[in-house]
């Protein structure tokens, strides 16, 4: 089907940065229905396994930053290379159903909400998210090891669900195309991040602070579950939103460098997607 013009979530042509972000927003607006439940799900569950290191840390909310450092530094180090790994694998985990969607709009489709699901290929994408997030916390550990791993790993389940490559294939492949044309997709995907990452503590800290100025309630002592509800709600809308801006990266990275919109172009009628989109090997 032909580009259906500046509407299209995803054109078939190499796109500019900012036609990126857009497309990963149409995108996430046309699969709200299935990414945005998914992740505010994710996103509590995340606050869960968090919030035994952030006491272990002695950070308290809203902030999360420790009364003192001291003894509590190591603590506090091992917090933020977990919220690093458990940030990667929900956007990872996220990306399998983004990457359906993505898919099927670069063939002029809007698939239903249990197609994505359904087309998925959850059962490989949830040990990749697994792998993915230790990796970026075992980056994390380092410091700016999380750059570099957390801009390459990206499009690991994109390329699962898409690609039609074995599983044991699919992380060399994503940072080969993470890598072409000077890094794009990789610089793009920390530029995504950290729009988003500026998004998320203005809304995060400036809930509380707003609540705190209008002096209905003594803010501090909810802090904590006002913060909690604060984070999950904006992770619940950036994590998606990730996970979409690394759907379209990885299609619009083979659209530029494989050609993938010639192929497309020249398929005859009737080839099933999954033999449309998959990687030449």
């Amino acid at each position: 089907m032909p580009d259906a013009g500046p509407t299209a979530v995803l054109p078939r042509r190499p796109l500019t940065v900012g036609e990126l972000l857009d497309a990963a927003v149409l995108l996430l607006r046309d699969q709200a229905r299935v990414l945005v439940p998914l992740a505010l799900l994710l996103a509590l569950a995340e606050q869960a396994v968090l919030h035994p290191l952030r006491m272990l840390a002695g950070t308290e909310p809203p902030y999360w930053w420790p009364a003192e450092f001291g003894d509590s530094l190591p603590a506090y180090w091992l917090l933020l290379a977990a919220g690093a790994g458990t940030e990667a694998a929900i956007v990872a985990l996220l990306g399998a159903p983004a990457a359906r969607g993505a898919g099927a709009a670069l063939l002029g489709r809007r698939p239903a909400p249990w197609e994505l699901l359904r087309g998925a290929r959850l059962g490989v994408a949830l040990p990749a998210a697994v792998l993915v997030g230790l990796t970026v916390t075992a980056a994390g550990l380092t410091g700016p090891g999380w750059f570099l791993a957390y801009a390459l790993l990206g499009l690991v389940v994109p390329v699962l669900v898409l690609d039609g490559v074995p599983g044991h294939l699919a992380p060399w492949r994503a940072v080969r195309l993470a890598g072409r044309v000077s890094a794009r997709a990789a610089a793009i995907r920390l530029l995504g991040y950290l729009g988003w990452w500026l998004i998320r503590l203005g809304i995060g800290l400036g809930l509380y602070q707003g609540l705190n100025m209008l002096g209905l309630f003594d803010v501090s002592a909810w802090a904590l579950p006002v913060t909690i509800a604060a984070f999950t709600a904006v992770n619940a809308l950036a994590y998606p939103a990730l996970a979409c801006l690394d759907a379209v990266l990885h299609l619009e990275t083979r659209i530029r460098t494989e050609g993938l919109d010639i192929r497309l172009s020249r398929a005859p009628a009737g080839v099933p997607e999954p033999v449309l989109l998959a990687a030449h090997r």
